[in-house]
């Protein structure tokens, strides 16, 4: 293959770039305004005319389906980096909180993905199998560490999560999900017998002295 073929097969580095932009730009815009925001305002929250976003995405689902598959990447991609931090609960903890985000996205998404889902199954078969691998990972790490109880699967985990996100609809929902978030990892941790024979012997009452 000569170089000149090879030009031409590669995508430019500037258009790459643009694409990127696009996409995280799009992010921002469907988490913030929702299904109806128009792509004229990814454009120019882009920094690109609209011409350069039909190019890399030719309709409305095009852009919706790229965001979300490369939200979900880089989920996966910080899984892969947590996998060696020092705690692996806040490994995990940091992971889901990181979903927060991607949930976020996918609201402002939520009637285009459910049309694209509709059309594929190869979409949602790709996120379910990126996601339950990448938490999957930081679960058994720490249930091998012993810090978190063993009974629990990555489905079960996602459920919740998800469960968590879509129960608040009001503005800064993020923040209660965050909070109750932080309160159902530390109610999965495995607490040492120290801890919970204190616990006990404060439930259990004192005997009381009978009158002969």
């Amino acid at each position: 293959m000569d170089d000149h073929t090879d030009q031409i097969r590669k995508p430019r580095a500037d258009a790459v770039r643009n694409r990127e932009r696009v996409l995280e730009a799009a992010k921002l815009v469907f988490s913030a305004g929702g299904p109806e925001a128009s792509l004229e305002a990814v454009a120019k929250r882009a920094g690109v005319g609209i011409g350069t976003l039909y190019r890399h995405f030719p309709t409305r689902e095009d852009l919706f389906e790229a965001v979300y598959r490369r939200e979900v990447e880089q989920l996966s991609e910080l899984a892969e980096q947590l996998k060696n931090a020092k705690d692996p609960v806040d490994a995990l903890r940091r992971w889901l909180r990181s979903n927060v985000e991607f949930v976020a996205t996918k609201k402002g998404m939520s009637a285009a993905l459910a049309l694209t889902f509709q059309s594929t199954s190869e979409l949602a078969a790709f996120s379910m199998d990126r996601l339950t691998k990448a938490i999957g990972s930081l679960l058994d790490r720490a249930v091998a560490a012993g810090e978190m109880r063993g009974d629990i699967s990555p489905e079960d985990l996602l459920r919740a999560l998800v469960g968590m996100c879509y129960m608040h609809d009001q503005p800064g929902w993020q923040s209660s999900v965050l909070r109750m978030l932080d309160v159902f990892v530390d109610g999965l941790r495995v607490q040492p017998p120290s801890k919970v024979k204190a616990r006990s012997s404060k439930t259990t009452k004192p005997a009381t002295n009978r009158k002969r």
